[in-house]
């Protein structure tokens, strides 16, 4: 049983989605939300396997709630259903790591499908986006949604500087170096500044020379 958490602004949709998956055996809807922080607040509240979210929410929109859920629940399946069908947000969500993404043009029959795949973990396909997008989406450093200071002390980090090197470097206190590291550690789903500094060489996240 595939346990299910729609979220979208749009009733009407809601309604659509569980529509669709209607009558089927393997899926189950276990809750609903109608903006990004109802996700959020979902995912620390409901079990669930796959969240379907949308991107244009009020408040918390859909990308700012998928980078919070996907650092503190990563085992949950991220699809994405949006009726914006440019190319503006598909790079940004593929570099967190959703497990999908689609248009809400998708038929109810593809949708089902894909779902069936991304919930075996099988490869589903990419949205019709340009070719050049894809390019550039394939050649993405992954950062966890580190912010350009956080970057700067990782990238120090894995130069082997102590703390009080880097508030030294970076103008701050060796106190505020210790809270960017919390955050890092956090965002990049690592216990210390070891497996920081591996998984950034190995990720290819900062220019090591």
């Amino acid at each position: 049983m595939i346990e299910i958490v729609i979220v979208d602004d749009h009733p009407l949709f809601r309604d659509g989605i569980r529509a669709a998956l209607a009558g089927r055996e393997e899926f189950v809807i276990v809750a609903e939300a109608g903006d990004g922080q109802g996700a959020i607040n979902t995912a620390r509240r409901v079990k669930m396997d796959m969240l379907l979210l949308d991107i244009n929410m009020p408040g918390v929109n859909g990308f700012e709630a998928c980078q919070i859920i996907r650092r503190e629940y990563p085992d949950i399946k991220i699809v994405v259903l949006t009726a914006d069908e440019s190319e503006n947000f598909y790079g940004m969500f593929q570099q967190i790591g959703v497990a999908g993404y689609f248009f809400k043009s998708i038929s109810a029959v593809n949708l089902v499908a894909y779902l069936n795949k991304i919930s075996r973990g099988e490869p589903v396909p990419a949205p019709a986006v340009s070719k050049e997008v894809l390019k550039e989406v394939a050649g993405m450093k992954c950062n966890f949604g580190l912010t350009p200071r956080e970057l700067a002390i990782l990238k120090l980090v894995t130069m082997g500087e102590s703390n009080r090197d880097i508030g030294i470097a970076l103008y701050i206190s060796e106190k505020t170096v210790k809270n960017h590291l919390s955050k890092i550690f956090r965002k990049m789903q690592v216990e210390d500044r070891t497996q920081a500094a591996l998984k950034a060489v190995k990720l290819k996240m900062i220019e090591t020379n």
